[in-house]
């Protein structure tokens, strides 16, 4: 049996494709997000439209990221049992790394799944929490390149940087100082011009 044979890493293969397609939705899901928190769209309907797209988009990451964490179960060259595929840094395989991938795994279950019951939320702090989501893409990001068997691979790194372009972009956006919104009215008394 020749060991070069993708046959003999079908579970390590196929945990990296869905590692990387789980990495370009939440990337994808984090820009539409910002764009929409950025009250970007103006045309009519569009809100509605880019909420539904970011929730499927949403939710396919998080189909993908247990997925890719499964998988792994199935490769004989990493053999990672169940405690290294679910425990955060028990992983023989770059333990940091692989934590840090677990860790935004719990975290964008935990931030994407209350999207279902934030009307239980006090108001605005749902809202609140889930801007945490930039976090999963950043550990996302760090577990991609530390962790990943590619993370040195020219292709790898481009699309980690071409997905940080348009959201650092838009979290400039979106948190850059406003004098508008600042201004405060102040109550004219007598005398004040």
């Amino acid at each position: 049996m020749n060991s070069r044979d993708p046959s003999n890493y079908v579970f390590w293969l196929t945990s990296r494709a869905a590692g990387i397609t789980a990495f370009i939705l939440i990337a994808t899901a984090v820009v539409l997000g910002l764009y929409m928190a950025g009250n970007l769209g103006t045309k009519p309907g569009y809100k509605r439209v880019l909420v539904k797209l970011h929730e499927h988009i949403a939710v396919a990451a998080l189909i993908a990221i247990p997925l890719h964490g499964l998988l792994l179960l199935g490769d004989r060259w990493l053999n990672p049992g169940i405690t290294g595929v679910f425990v955060p840094f028990t992983m023989d395989y770059r333990p940091l790394w692989t934590g840090l991938g677990i860790t935004a795994g719990y975290l964008a279950m935990l931030l994407g799944l209350t999207f279902y019951v934030r009307r239980r939320f006090r108001p605005g702090l749902w809202r609140r929490a889930h801007r945490f989501i930039v976090v999963v893409y950043v550990l996302g990001a760090v577990h991609a390149l530390g962790a990943g068997s590619d993370g040195a691979g020219i292709w790898l790194r481009g699309i980690v940087v071409l997905s940080a372009i348009p959201i650092l972009t838009l979290l400039v956006l979106r948190y850059r100082p406003n004098p508008e919104r600042s201004r405060t009215v102040r109550p004219q008394t007598e005398g004040t011009p």
